[in-house]
């Protein structure tokens, strides 16, 4: 196998990986906000915020993936056959 068809079957896997991730991440996030404000109701206006931002951050992660898979498969993929 040359390295051109190893990027291309590699780069869906760093897709799913990255959609994973930020996936669990968010909704452990979400969970874990709504357990404290269903205890807290009076703290929600000041952890919404940081909910937000946060779940900005998670999400750029899942972008960064998809971007990988983007490089890995129609930059460097043909680049390491010699193609251009």
């Amino acid at each position: 196998m040359d390295y051109t068809a190893a990027a291309l079957l590699g780069a869906p896997f760093a897709v799913g990986l990255a959609g994973l991730g930020p996936g669990i991440g968010i909704g452990l996030m979400t969970a874990a906000f709504f357990n404290s404000v269903s205890r807290q109701p009076e703290i929600q206006g000041s952890i919404q915020p940081m909910l937000f931002v946060m779940m900005g951050v998670i999400e750029l992660l899942g972008l960064f993936g998809f971007v990988t898979f983007f490089l890995i498969a129609w930059k460097i993929a043909p680049a390491m056959s010699g193609g251009m």
